[in-house]
């Protein structure tokens, strides 16, 4: 994956959604993985798919894994 940037996941907030840092760049509030990849398509990295979310060394979880969207 070109130009790779850290990628944080924070945790659920009340509503479940989770923020979505790429680099320096707050993405958005994701609902589900679908969000996150389509916020890291967004920001360059057009080859993320689900699986390469879920499996990613340069996805920081912070409060639960890609499972957890719930507070």
């Amino acid at each position: 994956m070109a130009d790779a940037q850290p990628i944080v996941i924070y945790p659920p907030a009340e509503d479940g959604g989770r923020r979505v840092r790429v680099g320096d760049h707050f993405r958005g509030m994701a609902y589900g993985l679908l969000d996150i990849v389509e916020f890291l398509r967004l920001a360059g990295l057009e080859d993320a798919d689900e699986a390469w979310v879920r499996e990613s060394g340069l996805v920081e979880w912070r409060g639960g894994g890609p499972d957890v969207w719930q507070h």
